[in-house]
């Protein structure tokens, strides 16, 4: 399976709490939300589209209690974002948990990054991270990403755990698509490419 990375990002990189002001708290964050005053039609095709390629999802310990928590209730049959969630096989990078509630989880601990490329190895299409900002920088880091899938809302949240964190590993990009919705989100696509290339800017040239 390909290793993709999806993420809802603010202009200045936040992560922390797309959806709802209860969604993540932690650290003391009070402006979550941020992202659902920009969802319209063009979103939803987007992200479920994406979705559609999944044949597994991977969390970070705290965005799997998140969505353990509420995604469960979502039973709809005919919403095709709950049936994946709840459907598809899960696993949740964590070394504090001991039991997983949401089916079909598995808890992975211990060294990550080597089960994570061990999973790689299976088959299948994608294996998708959503959220897990953490998560997904530290195996973006150890070269494990295949594709980062952006959708970055036309926002300045000023504060919140972000999905680039100063001081992080370099990597490189390369746009594979960009698509912008009527309400101003953009969607990008990137192939990663391992180590960023350096130049010097001749303003002769």
């Amino acid at each position: 399976m390909r290793l993709i990375l999806q993420e809802f990002l603010s202009l200045d990189g936040v992560a922390q709490g797309p959806g709802s002001p209860e969604e993540d708290t932690s650290d003391g964050f009070t402006r979550g939300g941020w992202l659902v005053p920009h969802l319209d039609d063009a979103y939803m095709r987007i992200v479920t589209g994406w979705l559609d390629e999944a044949d597994a999802f991977l969390f970070g310990r705290r965005t799997y209690v998140s969505f353990a928590r509420d995604w469960p209730k979502m039973n709809d049959p005919d919403d095709p974002i709950g049936t994946k969630l709840n459907g598809l096989p899960k696993y949740v990078a964590s070394h504090s948990l001991t039991t997983a509630d949401w089916d079909p989880t598995t808890i992975l601990s211990g060294d990550v990054p080597a089960q994570v490329a061990e999973l790689k190895r299976q088959p299948g299409r994608e294996l998708q991270i959503h959220g897990s900002a953490r998560l997904g920088a530290s195996l973006l880091a150890a070269g494990l990403v295949d594709e980062v899938r952006l959708m970055i809302a036309p926002v300045v949240v000023g504060g919140g755990r972000r999905l680039f964190p100063e001081n992080g590993t370099p990597s490189g990009l390369r746009l594979l698509h960009s698509e912008t919705t009527p309400s101003g989100v953009t969607s990008q696509i990137y192939e990663t490419t391992g180590l960023p290339q350096y130049g010097t800017f001749d303003s002769g040239a």
